[in-house]
Formats: C-alpha cells, sequence, structure tokens
C-alpha cells in the first residue's frame, strides 16, 4: 500500500510541475490576489503542485472576455459548421493526448489510470465528437399557426450567451465535457470552474483550446473555490446560464443566487440509485455488475449503485459473491496500472464516509466485509457492505460518497412493493434491474422514479442518451438532443403577408 508513487510521464509531470495562472480572455494571468490554493495527491497526501485563488475581479474580468467573445468577433460570426470543425479538432486532440492527460487525471483526482484513459478521456472526446456533429443542425421550424389570414412564421434557436460550467472534482474531464461541448455547439461561451481539489485537467484543456485555435474569450478556466469564484460567478449579471454538477446542498444555494437576474439553471446532483435484483438474475453477470456499480472510482460516483435490494431467496448468495468480487480488488496509488481501486479525494471526505459507516454499524446493521481505513499514507478505504439495513438509516437515505454498498432482502414478488422501496428516497438519479424475464424489467423500468434505468447493467453513459435526475437529483438533461435545448433560446417570429 505504501510502496513508491509510480514515476509520471515527462510531458504529465512537466504540465503539473509548472505555475498555474487563469486562463481569461486567451491569456494566461495570475488571481488578482496572487494567493494559491494546494493541489494534493489523494493517494498519498503529498502538495504536487498549486492553483490560482480567484476572486470577484478575477470573475469580473472572465465575464467580460466571455461576453465580447460572444457579442463579437470570429466566435460570433462562425457557421454552425465551422464550429463543428474546431470542436472536431478539439476532440482528436484530447485523443492525441490521452495518455498524458489520463495520468493528469489519475493523480489528481486519485483513480486508476487506465480507466482514466478509456473512461475520463475517451467518453470525453466521445462527447466532443457528438456535438460537433450538432452545430450544424441546431435549426428552428416553420409554424403553421391558428388564426385567420396570410403570415409566415418560423422559430429560430439561439445561443443562450455566457455560460458558468461548474464541474465537481469526481470527473473533472467527463463533466466538463457534458457541459462545454453542447455550450460550444450552440455558440455560447464559456467559463469553466473546476472544484478546488482537482483543477488540472481543466487548465490543461485549456492549452489544448489554444493550440486547437479557439478564439480568446470562448473559453475561459477560473479556479478557486466555490464561496469565492464560484459564488461571483453564480451571481454575476453578466452570466446568461448555469450548468452545475455536484450537491444537493450547493445546487439550492445556486437557485438562490441565480434569481438576481433570473439566469437559467441546470443542474446534475446527488444520487443514492437503487439496484433491485430479481429472484430470476443470472447471478454470473449479475454479482460482477453489482461490484463494479457500487466500487468503481470507490464509490465517488453520482450515480453508483449504493443501495441494492435482493430477493431473499438469492439473498445470501448475492452477498457473498460481492464479498468474494471486492477481494479481487487491488488498492493502491492510481498511477499503477495494476490499481483497480485508488483512493478517497480527501481526508475529509475519507472521515465523512467513515463517520456514515459507524452511524450504520451503531444502527443495527451487519458488517459483511471492508469498513476499515487502507494504509497510513493517503485517504484509501476498503470496499465495504452492509446487510440487514433499513430504510429508515441514514447509510441508506444520505450520499455516502463511497464505496459502501447497504443491502435489504425482500419476500414480496409484487414489482410495485420493491418500486415502493427503490422510490423511497429524495433522489432519483439512476436505478438499475437485474432479470432475465424482459417484460418484467421494463414493468419495473416504467415505475422506478430515476432519470436513467438500467437493465442487466449500471453505470452506462453515451453522449446519445439524456442525462440527469427526478426529484432533488437536479434540474434539466446534460447530453443527447436535450442539451442543445438547454444552451439554446427560441425566438418566434411571424410576419404579416
Amino acid at each position: 500500500m505504501n510502496a513508491p508513487v509510480p514515476a509520471l510521464s515527462s510531458a504529465a509531470q512537466s504540465f503539473i510541475s509548472s505555475k498555474h495562472g487563469l486562463y481569461i480572455g486567451g491569456e494566461w494571468v495570475k488571481s488578482l490576489s496572487e494567493e494559491t490554493i494546494d493541489i494534493v495527491d489523494p493517494a498519498t497526501g503529498g502538495v504536487i503542485a498549486k492553483s490560482a485563488a480567484a476572486g470577484s475581479a478575477d470573475v469580473d474580468k472572465a465575464v467580460a472576455a466571455a461576453r465580447a467573445a460572444f457579442d463579437s468577433g470570429p466566435w460570433a460570426e462562425m457557421t454552425g459548421m465551422q464550429r463543428g470543425r474546431l470542436i472536431t479538432k478539439f476532440a482528436e486532440k484530447l485523443e492525441e493526448l490521452a495518455d498524458e492527460l489520463a495520468e493528469i487525471e489519475a493523480i489528481d483526482c486519485g483513480k486508476p489510470v487506465t480507466y482514466a484513459k478509456y473512461v475520463d478521456v475517451g467518453l470525453s472526446a466521445t462527447i466532443y465528437h457528438y456535438y460537433s456533429g450538432w452545430a450544424s443542425k441546431i435549426s428552428g421550424e416553420t409554424v403553421g399557426v391558428s388564426m385567420p389570414g396570410d403570415f409566415h412564421a418560423y422559430t429560430m434557436r439561439e445561443p443562450v450567451g455566457v455560460v458558468a460550467a461548474i464541474a465537481p472534482w469526481n470527473f473533472p474531464l467527463v463533466l466538463t465535457a457534458y457541459k462545454l461541448a453542447p455550450l460550444l455547439a450552440t455558440g455560447c461561451t464559456a467559463i469553466i470552474k473546476p472544484s478546488e481539489l482537482t483543477p488540472l485537467s481543466s487548465l490543461r484543456l485549456a492549452q489544448i483550446a489554444e493550440e486547437v485555435g479557439f478564439p480568446p474569450g470562448v473559453i475561459n478556466v477560473v479556479t478557486g473555490y466555490g464561496a469565492a469564484a464560484g459564488q461571483a460567478l453564480v451571481e454575476h449579471p453578466g452570466v446568461d446560464k448555469v450548468a452545475f454538477t455536484g450537491s444537493v446542498e450547493t445546487g439550492k444555494k445556486i437557485v438562490q443566487s441565480a434569481t438576481g437576474n433570473l439566469k437559467r439553471v441546470t443542474l446534475e446532483l446527488g444520487g443514492k440509485s437503487p439496484m433491485i435484483v430479481l429472484p430470476d438474475a443470472d447471478l454470473e453477470k449479475t454479482i460482477p455488475g453489482l461490484a463494479q456499480a457500487i466500487f468503481f472510482h470507490q464509490g465517488q460516483v453520482c450515480t453508483a449503485g449504493t443501495r441494492f435490494y435482493v430477493h431473499n431467496s438469492i439473498h445470501d448468495q448475492v452477498l457473498e459473491g460481492i464479498a468474494e468480487a471486492s477481494k479481487g480488488l487491488k488498492i493502491g496509488h492510481g498511477l499503477d496500472p495494476e490499481t483497480t481501486m485508488g483512493p478517497l479525494i480527501s481526508s475529509g471526505q475519507l472521515q465523512k464516509v467513515m463517520g456514515y459507516l459507524d452511524e450504520g454499524k451503531a444502527s443495527g446493521a451487519e458488517l459483511v466485509c471492508g469498513g476499515g481505513r487502507v494504509g497510513e499514507s493517503g485517504f484509501f478505504m476498503e470496499p465495504t457492505v452492509l446487510a440487514g439495513t433499513t430504510d429508515d438509516m441514514s447509510v441508506s437515505r444520505q450520499e455516502i460518497f463511497g464505496p459502501v454498498l447497504t443491502a435489504q432482502g425482500y419476500d414480496n414478488d409484487s414489482l410495485d412493493a420493491v418500486a415502493a422501496k427503490a422510490n423511497d428516497s429524495i433522489f432519483g438519479l439512476a436505478a438499475s434491474i437485474w432479470t432475465r424475464d424482459i417484460s418484467a424489467a421494463h414493468k419495473l423500468a416504467k415505475k422506478v422514479k430515476a432519470g436513467s434505468v438500467w437493465i442487466n447493467q449500471h453505470n452506462f453513459y453515451d453522449p446519445a442518451l439524456p442525462f440527469g435526475g427526478y426529484k432533488q437529483s437536479g434540474w434539466g438533461r446534460e447530453e443527447g438532443s436535450e442539451a442543445i435545448k438547454t444552451f439554446t433560446e427560441v425566438k418566434a417570429v411571424c410576419a404579416a403577408l
């Protein structure tokens, strides 16, 4: 566990060890306060770099740059086809730099480098490729009006304007792409605000954007604390829309802050995703699928399968299988290509997860496996399964954001009954259903209140599929054609002939 940190490539090392500023209006600048924030490798707890701590005055400059690029200049004059070609160049550059970007994401976020390359970088590039095609296909429609007379009526879709794209620490590249790709396709301009915990890949994206030729001011990156830079962005009257991924608590604050100019807001917030295992499930596929659903990226995934309901006829077999699967995970530094499970993001997050675990055990939950911290350095913990949980326990209701799975058995064969248990949550982001009965699967999918429902799989993402949540899991949708709608305004035009 406490083995030496694997070496970075020269390209990744050169970038990480360089001085990091803010990217505003096509220039790299210091924050006006010149204050910095330590960037920590969560696998060691050591500081690997420093980022600039932007304040409200820096945000003012970024908004002005984004507004100028949106209102006039080369970006404002580009056709959709021209924007699409530029987005394609950006995507191809990400693919070319996949190894370097994966290393940056691995050491900054604590995720296995192999997963970072094929999931984070691979999916991000795919998202940009997908929306490069949309850029030339955004249009309105002609409308036949109801009133008598001769009229020519039509609609136009126009970019919403300057967008604050605020991404969390668990998937910086991917969740920035969810916002940046469609907003660029529509012709908006962006101010990216990454988490202060994981700003490195966003800063590297800015370098790549500059290299492929995005005009100054189209993409800006402002690093800093949420209470300073983030708050200034969501309150700023020059920002037309906020696209945010993060906690429910912060999402609610953003809604309140956005009322100043009634800016548009989309929110992708928390989840407590249920996994429902019917008695006829194919356990050879289901058990590893369940384990992957909760332990991927240490459970630090908004859609992680954190609670599962399994028929009592197979309850013990499934629990034993997941516990056995957890033993096959190799815990270690993300830069080690053999690692399949890295650390939690911070000491605070580790303490939070362990606190929930203590609450669960105190409430009567049974520890099936795991439950402890791993090693003396870094923020590692064991993959953990709790059985005998009830719906009123905090471990069953709160988003833990760690490698902790809660299990409940059920006897009632009614789909309505198991759906009611799955829906007993303030969240509604995702769910999965495991069964050989395709009819039961689709009936149950209709009953589950979640934005994404997966059948015999979990955590399936594709840029063509809309993504977002019911209830307190958010507002609006990212991805697919739905994302184009969220970054555009509709104008109705009618002429009397």
